[in-house]
C-alpha cells in the first residue's frame, strides 16, 4: 500500500480520536486544521515511523507536538497590540458550552483544564483516551513509573477541585 492509501485508512481509523484528544487538549472545539497539521506532518514523517509504536501512540504524540505548537504561535500572535483588543471583545464558547455535556461532565471538565499541564496530559492520555502507562509514557516521553505517580497525583488534584466547587454551590444556596 502507498503512504497516501496507509495515511487514508490511519485517518479513517484514528481521525475521531486524534479530534476528540484535541479538543481536550486544547479546550476549544475549533481544531479542525489541527487536525489536518497531523496528518500532514504524519504523512511527510512516515518514513521514520518504524512501526515499534503503535499507528495511534505515534499519531497521537504527533498531536501533542502540533497542540503545543499551536498554542506557542497564538501566544506569540497575542502579544501583538492590535490583537489584544480583538480577544478581549470576542468571547469564544467553552467546549462545555458548545457540546451541551452534562453538569457532572461540565465540572469534570472545568477541573481537568485547571490542574497543571503535565497533570490535564496525563488524565486526558489514561483517563479520557484510555490509554495504557506504557503507550502514555511513550507520548510524553516519560517513565511507565512517571506516569502512574503523575495520575494518582493528577486524580487526587482534580478531585480537591471538585470538592472545593462542591462546597462553593452549596455556600451559594445558602
Amino acid at each position: 500500500m502507498d503512504k497516501n492509501g496507509l495515511m487514508e485508512q490511519w485517518f479513517l481509523r484514528y481521525g475521531d480520536d486524534i479530534y476528540k484528544f484535541l479538543i481536550y487538549y486544547t479546550g476549544t472545539r475549533d481544531v479542525e486544521d489541527l487536525v489536518q497539521d497531523v496528518f500532514l506532518k504524519a504523512l511527510r514523517s512516515l518514513d521514520a515511523f518504524e512501526g515499534r509504536s503503535q499507528p495511534k501512540t505515534w499519531l497521537l504524540t504527533i498531536a501533542r507536538n502540533t497542540a503545543i505548537d499551536h498554542k506557542r504561535k497564538q501566544r506569540l500572535r497575542n502579544w501583538l497590540p492590535d490583537k489584544w483588543l480583538a480577544n478581549v471583545e470576542t468571547e469564544e464558547k467553552t467546549p462545555e458550552e458548545i457540546l451541551h455535556v452534562h453538569e457532572e461532565h461540565q465540572a469534570l471538565y472545568h477541573a481537568i483544564r485547571e490542574v497543571k499541564p503535565a497533570f490535564r496530559e496525563v488524565l486526558i492520555l489514561r483517563g479520557v483516551k484510555g490509554l495504557s502507562s506504557k503507550e502514555t509514557a511513550e507520548i510524553l516521553g516519560w517513565s511507565e513509573n512517571k506516569v502512574n505517580v503523575t495520575l494518582h497525583r493528577a486524580m487526587k488534584a482534580v478531585r480537591e477541585i471538585l470538592e472545593r466547587e462542591k462546597k462553593e454551590m452549596i455556600g451559594d444556596a445558602i
